[in-house]
């Protein structure tokens, strides 16, 4: 999953997704959050943790990046894509 900034409709089908996967609903996917500055602003995640409504690992969940490069690196590192040695 790929999500870019946006709004309501973007919140609800990231935490969707998260919520699948972290309660085992769902096999993992790579979720990817597109525009660093912009996730990291709108959600705190560590207020989280300290709240004690997600665990660090749950960080696992989701990578942030600014680079598409990196997100298709992401992905073919989940899904095992590319030359086998």
């Amino acid at each position: 999953l790929g999500a870019f900034p946006g709004g309501f409709g973007t919140l609800e089908e990231l935490f969707e997704v998260l919520t699948l996967v972290q309660t085992s609903k769902s096999r993992p996917v790579p979720v990817i959050l597109f525009g660093s500055e912009f996730w990291k602003k709108l959600i705190n995640f560590e207020l989280l943790i300290e709240e004690g409504t997600i665990s660090r690992k749950d960080l696992g969940l989701f990578h942030y990046t600014d680079d598409p490069a990196e997100a298709w690196a992401l992905i073919k590192k989940h899904y095992e894509i590319g030359e086998k040695t």
